[in-house]
C-alpha cells in the first residue's frame, strides 16, 4: 500500500555438513559475508561463527541459491556461494578454501567469463581423487542468441573442473544447452566414481522435466539424457530443484517437483541407467502443499525430508526406507509458524539427519531412525 515500506524478504539459505572429527559445520549469509558456524554437541549449542570472505560482498543465500559446504579429499574445507552483480539476475560464482578447516583464503571466482550476465544456482561436488566440480546455470548462450536475434530456450548448465581440491580451476565448459533458469542443481558420484549433475531442463517445446549429465573423468560431458518424463509444460521457472543421490548398491534416487495430470506435487523415482533413463518406483511425495524435498542415503537407509504448509504452520516431514526405496515409512519431525529455509538430509558416517534452519528457532538438526 503506498506509503509502506516493502517488507526484506528472509534470507535463510544455509547449508550443513559433518567433519571428519562429526562436528556440524553450517554455512549462511549475515549481511555482506558467508559465516561458519560449528557444533560439537549435534546442533545443542554453537561456536561464535568464522567469515569465510575477509572483505565485504553480496551474497545470495535463498533456498534454491544458498552457500554450499563440503570437504576435499585431501581434508581442505570449501564453502561456495553466488556473488549478485549489478544487473537484475546477474553472479558470479565463488568459491574459497581452508586447508586447515579454519582460515580460508582470499575467494576466487570459479569461472573464467567475467560478463555481467547469470552464472547462479551452483552445485558443488567434491570427488575421491581430489577433483573439484562446480556447475551451474549461465545465460552467455542466451545473450549471444538476443545478440544475433536468434531463438534460445532458457538458459545453459556450465561447469568448472578443479584438479588441486578447489585452490584453482580450469575453464569453464559447457554442459548442456537449455536448461530451466531458476531451479537448484544437485550433483552426486555415480556408481563407478563418475559425476552426475542433475537439472530441470527446458525440452522442446517448453517441457519443463529434468535433465542428468554424467561427466567424464575430466569434467566434460560423456552424456546427457532426460530423467524425468511429467512433460509439465509451463513458460516460467518453478524455483524448484530436484536432489540426486547413489547407494552403496549403485542405484540411482531423485526427488523432484513436477506438474502432472494438472496437480504440482513431489515425486521420487528410481532413475535406471542404460541407453535412455527411465523412472522406476515412481510414488508421490507428501501431500498437495509438500516443496523442496532433499534426499540422502547411507548404508542400508534412504531418507527423504521436505516442508508442507498445513495452512497454519509448516511441517517438516521425512520418509525413510530401508529397502531401496520400495517402501518408505513417514514421520513428523517438526513445526514451524515463522519463515524457514529448505531442508537438508546430511549423513555422518552410517546415520542420516535433517537439517532446518527457521526463523523463529534457529538451526536445527533431527537425527533419523
Amino acid at each position: 500500500m503506498p506509503g509502506m515500506a516493502k517488507a526484506t524478504r528472509q534470507e535463510l539459505g544455509a547449508s550443513a555438513v559433518f567433519a571428519p572429527d562429526g562436528s556440524l559445520l553450517v554455512v549462511t549469509k549475515q549481511g555482506e559475508h558467508v559465516m561458519l558456524y560449528r557444533s560439537s554437541d549435534d546442533g545443542k549449542s554453537w561456536s561464535a561463527p568464522t567469515a569465510v570472505n575477509a572483505q565485504p560482498e553480496q551474497i545470495s543465500a535463498d533456498g534454491e541459491n544458498r552457500p554450499k559446504v563440503a570437504f576435499a579429499a585431501d581434508g581442505g574445507l570449501l564453502v561456495s556461494w553466488t556473488r549478485p552483480l549489478g544487473k537484475p539476475y546477474s553472479g558470479a560464482i565463488r568459491l574459497a578454501r581452508a586447508d586447515d578447516g579454519q582460515r580460508f583464503s582470499p575467494p576466487l571466482t570459479v569461472h573464467k567469463d567475467p560478463a555481467e550476465i547469470t552464472h547462479r544456482f551452483e552445485s558443488l561436488l567434491t570427488t575421491p581423487d581430489n577433483k573439484v566440480i562446480l556447475a551451474w546455470i549461465d545465460k552467455r548462450d542466451l545473450e549471444a542468441a538476443k545478440s544475433g536475434k536468434k531463438a534460445y530456450r532458457g538458459a545453459a548448465i556450465y561447469a568448472a573442473v578443479s584438479t588441486d581440491g578447489g585452490r584453482s580451476f580450469q575453464p569453464e565448459h559447457k554442459l548442456a544447452d537449455h536448461s530451466c533458469e531458476c531451479c537448484r542443481v544437485t550433483s552426486a558420484i555415480d556408481a563407478d566414481g563418475a559425476p552426475l549433475f542433475m537439472w530441470r531442463h527446458v525440452f522442446e517445446p517448453n517441457e519443463r522435466d529434468h535433465a542428468l549429465a554424467r561427466l567424464k573423468p575430466d569434467g566434460t560431458v560423456e552424456s546427457v539424457q532426460r530423467a524425468t518424463f511429467d512433460r509439465w509444460k509451463v513458460d516460467g521457472c518453478p524455483h524448484h530443484g530436484p536432489s540426486l543421490a547413489v547407494d552403496e548398491r549403485g542405484v540411482r534416487h531423485a526427488v523432484w517437483f513436477n506438474q502432472k495430470d494438472g496437480a504440482g506435487r513431489v515425486f521420487y523415482g528410481r532413475l535406471a541407467a542404460g541407453s535412455g533413463i527411465a523412472v522406476e518406483g515412481q510414488r508421490q511425495v507428501g501431500g498437495p502443499r509438500a516443496a523442496h524435498a532433499d534426499m540422502a542415503v547411507a548404508p542400508g537407509k534412504l531418507a527423504i525430508a521436505w516442508k508442507e504448509f498445513d495452512g497454519e504452520r509448516t511441517q517438516l516431514r521425512g520418509l525413510m526406507s530401508a529397502d531401496g526405496g520400495d517402501s518408505f515409512s513417514e514421520i513428523a519431525l517438526a513445526a514451524t509458524d515463522g519463515a524457514s529455509d529448505q531442508a537438508r538430509v546430511v549423513r555422518r558416517q552410517d546415520q542420516l539427519f535433517v537439517f532446518w534452519r527457521t526463523e523463529k528457532e534457529g538451526f536445527r538438526l533431527f537425527p533419523l531412525p
